[in-house]
C-alpha cells in the first residue's frame, strides 16, 4: 500500500482502517480466549507483587556502637572510650591543671556516609554538671545534668537552656548543599 496523505475530514476513518488491518489485532479479535488469559495473568502478577511487598517486611537490624568518641581537653585530640562511660573521664594526657578529669564526650559528625578523618567534624562537646542534683524517683528529661559547648566556646551551657539548644541546633544544620550531618561512631 503506497503512502498517501489522508484528507483531514477522513483522517479518523483512515486511522481506524489501518488499525483494523493490523495482524495482531485481527488475531486477538478472532480469539477472545487470549484476552481472558492475558487479563488473568495480569491479575495473578499483580497479586504476587502485592504479596511480595507485604511479606518483605524484614526488620533491618542496626548494630549499636560499643564505643563512643571523647575529647581530650588538654591536647585537643579525640580518643575512644566505652559506650557506657559518663564524662568527664580520665584522658590519655592526664587530668586538667585543677585536677579534674580532662576527657569529655565528643559528638563527631560528617556530611558523607563513610568519612575519612578530614571529613569529620566535632559538632559539640558534652560533660556532666557537677552541681546538678537529680531526683532518682522521676524519669530524667533529656539534657538534665548535661553541659554542652562548641569547640570555640569557653563556657559550658546547660543542654536544656536556650544557648544549649542553639548549640545542638547548629550542630545539625544542613550544609550548603542541603545535606544533613551523620553521626560518626568510632570503629
Amino acid at each position: 500500500m503506497p503512502f498517501r496523505i489522508p484528507k483531514w475530514k477522513y483522517l479518523k476513518y483512515d486511522i481506524q482502517e489501518r488499525l483494523e488491518n493490523l495482524v495482531l489485532r485481527r488475531w486477538i479479535n478472532s480469539s477472545p480466549r487470549i484476552i481472558i488469559v492475558i487479563t488473568n495473568l495480569s491479575v495473578i502478577i499483580l497479586i504476587l507483587v502485592i504479596i511480595g511487598m507485604y511479606k518483605h517486611n524484614d526488620v533491618m537490624k542496626i548494630n549499636s556502637p560499643s564505643k563512643q568518641w571523647f575529647y581530650d581537653l588538654n591536647t585537643g585530640q579525640l580518643f575512644v572510650a566505652p559506650k557506657n562511660a559518663v564524662p568527664p573521664i580520665a584522658a590519655p594526657s592526664g587530668p586538667l591543671a585543677d585536677g579534674r578529669a580532662a576527657g569529655v564526650k565528643a559528638y563527631v559528625f560528617s556530611y558523607v556516609q563513610e568519612p575519612n578523618e578530614s571529613e569529620r567534624f566535632i559538632g559539640f562537646l558534652e560533660t556532666t554538671d557537677a552541681n546538678y542534683v537529680g531526683r532518682n524517683d522521676t524519669p530524667k528529661k533529656w539534657g538534665q545534668g548535661m553541659l554542652i559547648k562548641r569547640l570555640s566556646d569557653t563556657k559550658w551551657f546547660p543542654a536544656g537552656s536556650r544557648q544549649g539548644r542553639g548549640i545542638f541546633q547548629q550542630a545539625f544544620t544542613p550544609n550548603e548543599y542541603g545535606e544533613n550531618p551523620y553521626y560518626c561512631s568510632p570503629k
